[in-house]
């Protein structure tokens, strides 16, 4: 396909779209001169504009779209021509009775190809191979299945450390006083800066961290775009997260690292990378001390 337009459509929290990103690496290779475009939650979607995957992204939190996902509802004209300008459209929307694509199909003529919103994880199988999956359709096969934003690093980059305290869920969390006592030693036994990152949720728990390093080596981003956390992330040398989005983020943009990983299952959802590893922790986390992962860090950084 040389003309035309593809549209792929990706709701879900940030580690759902980066692993999602094979998808729309894959689309771009085998169109190059086709315009691609993503309809999702900007602040996460403008992460496949800065990989370079698609020309334009438009906000999936429009209210005329909730007509396409009533049956038989009033579609918004606006969208509806919107939507009719696509050859080919790609959804990885929840829709299990079909009222989303039947409603894409009363008002565009293009090729509706319907993805799973999440993988079954009962079949262990990755997610970025789950989500490459219906891309056979378009004869798409053998695609990279690692999501990566490729960013120049700086010349200048540093050996700092980023640590991501946080997640969607608390039951990833390492608890906090765990993370306190990692800061302090790296504090005290090491010269290593450190990047600590946190979202708007997790506001007080990085700052009650920040205490714990020196301020000539700490550098703290809460809730930074994540498209600039990116551009962070590239600088620093080595990550350590739990399992979660910005975890993803950080493996996407090239870095090594560590998750402290729990119950989730690693064959789906582990970073897809060779650059880091799980350190297990089982329920809670509670497998994982201090001083284990001190070691596991200080040989990476090393």
């Amino acid at each position: 396909m040389s003309r035309g337009k593809i549209l792929v459509i990706r709701g879900g929290a940030i580690g759902d779209f980066i692993l999602t990103l094979p998808a729309l690496a894959a689309l771009r290779k085998a169109f190059p001169q086709t315009r691609l475009e993503v309809l999702g939650y900007p602040h996460i979607a403008a992460l496949a504009d800065l990989a370079g995957y698609v020309a334009e992204v438009k906000s999936i939190e429009a209210g005329a779209l909730a007509g396409f996902f009533a049956r038989r509802g009033k579609l918004n004209e606006a969208l509806g021509e919107y939507f009719a300008a696509f050859n080919i459209i790609v959804s990885y929307l929840y829709d299990p009775d079909e009222i989303f694509q039947e409603n894409i199909a009363r008002v565009s003529k293009a090729q509706f190809i319907a993805g799973p919103h999440r993988p079954n994880e009962r079949e262990e199988i990755h997610a970025t191979e789950v989500f490459l999956k219906p891309l056979e359709r378009l004869a798409i096969f053998g695609a990279d299945p690692a999501p990566r934003i490729e960013l120049a690093r700086p010349q200048d980059a540093g050996s700092a450390l980023a640590v991501h305290p946080g997640s969607g869920s608390d039951k990833k969390n390492w608890p906090e006083e765990r993370w306190t006592e990692l800061l302090a030693r790296i504090a005290s036994e090491t010269t290593w800066p450190v990047l600590l990152i946190g979202g708007e949720a997790e506001h007080e728990r990085v700052q009650r961290l920040s205490s714990i390093v020196p301020i000539q080596r700490l550098t703290v981003a809460i809730n930074q775009p994540l498209t600039e956390l990116a551009r962070r992330l590239v600088t620093c040398r080595t990550f350590l997260g739990h399992d979660s989005g910005i975890t993803h983020l950080a493996t996407a943009v090239g870095l090594r690292g560590l998750a402290m990983w729990g119950e989730s299952n690693e064959r789906v959802w582990r970073p897809r990378s060779d650059k880091f590893e799980l350190l297990q922790g089982g329920r809670n986390l509670s497998g994982l001390d201090s001083a284990t992962v001190f070691s596991a860090v200080q040989r990476v950084m090393e």
